[in-house]
C-alpha cells in the first residue's frame, strides 16, 4: 500500500495582508506582547499546515455556506471570490485558538484564502 504524498499548501496574497492586519491589531492592543503572541499564532499556523499536508479536509465545513439572510449571502458572494480565485473545489474553515483560517482544497492541493479573529463578522478579501 503506497501512502499519499503530501498536499501543497500555499497561501493567497489576501490571506498574508490578513495575517499582517492581525500583527498591526497586536501591536495596538498591546505593544509589548505583540511579537509573541504574533510568533503564538504562526507556530499554530504551521501546526495547522502540517495537519493540512496530511489531510486536507481536516478543517471543518465552511460555516456561512448555509447563510440565508440577505447580508450574509452579499458576504458569502465576497468570500467565494476568493476561492474562485484558487480554482479548488471544497472550502473548509479550520480554528486556532480565537482565530479562523478559510481555506480552498481539492485532494492534493490546499490554499489559504483569509484569517479572521472569531469576534469578527466576516473574512477580508481586500488583499492591498
Amino acid at each position: 500500500m503506497a501512502l499519499r504524498l503530501n498536499a501543497k499548501v500555499e497561501a493567497a496574497p489576501n490571506f498574508l495582508a490578513n495575517l499582517e492586519t492581525a500583527h498591526q491589531f497586536f501591536r495596538l492592543q498591546d505593544a509589548d506582547s505583540a511579537n509573541a503572541r504574533f510568533a503564538k499564532l504562526k507556530t499554530e499556523l504551521r501546526e495547522m499546515i502540517s495537519v493540512l499536508q496530511w489531510s486536507p479536509g481536516g478543517g471543518r465545513p465552511a460555516r456561512f455556506l448555509a447563510a440565508t439572510s440577505i447580508q450574509a449571502q452579499l458576504r458569502l458572494e465576497a468570500v467565494m471570490q476568493l476561492a474562485e480565485q484558487a480554482g479548488l473545489p471544497h472550502l473548509r474553515e479550520y480554528v486556532i485558538g480565537q482565530h479562523i483560517v478559510l481555506y480552498a482544497h481539492s485532494e492534493t492541493d490546499v490554499v489559504l484564502l483569509a484569517i479572521k479573529h472569531q469576534r469578527q463578522l466576516t473574512y477580508s478579501n481586500d488583499p492591498n
